[in-house]
């Protein structure tokens, strides 16, 4: 596969670039958020290709009145931008394992625990239904108990990853901005 081929183009079309930013954010345009629907529009086009390659986004602007600053801004905004997410996904995700590691701890010794009080209930008591009912119930409990963290360390890092990894891609991506043929023809 040639480096062309492994390049993912996602494409904007815009009539200013202030669409691209969140119109309530007074910063200038480094540090400011993405529009929601310009986000949305990116990450799922980004979610929807492979794993592997680059992506490069071309955005297409149908009035600007400094082409060669606006670039320079908007590269460096977006850039920042996806850097900034893929920096809160990963303390996401090391609050995620903390919970994990905790709830392990937990788990674990709660579920010692109804092992021990089941045995010894069965090892002190009579076998009677009362007693078999308490013991099975401690030992449920106790395996129960390790659903959070067995949930956690099966299923839900990697999807955390996953999107760490993506965010990683888009903060890296290529950004080209050009004026739209629209845009650089008087009407």
């Amino acid at each position: 596969m040639s480096a062309a081929a492994s390049v993912n183009v996602i494409r904007l079309r815009l009539n200013t670039i202030a669409q691209l930013f969140n119109s309530l954010d007074p910063s200038p345009f480094v540090g400011r958020d993405l529009d929601a629907n310009a986000e949305s529009f990116i990450m799922e086009w980004a979610e929807e290709h492979p794993t592997q390659g680059d992506f490069r986004l071309d955005i297409e602007v149908i009035q600007c009145d400094d082409m060669a600053a606006a670039r320079e801004r908007v590269v460096r905004a977006i850039r920042a931008y996806f850097s900034e997410r893929e920096q809160w996904a990963r303390q996401g995700f090391r609050r995620l394992m903390r919970e994990g590691r905790l709830s392990l701890v937990i788990g674990l010794v709660f579920l010692a625990v109804c092992l021990g009080v089941s045995r010894l209930l069965e090892n002190q008591a009579p076998e009677t239904g009362l007693v078999l009912l308490v013991s099975e119930s401690l030992l449920i409990g106790g395996w129960v108990a390790m659903w959070r963290p067995m949930e956690i360390f099966l299923y839900d890092w990697w999807p955390l990853l996953r999107r760490i990894r993506l965010l990683r891609r888009l903060a890296l991506m290529e950004v080209r901005l050009q004026l739209s043929a629209e845009g650089s023809h008087p009407h």
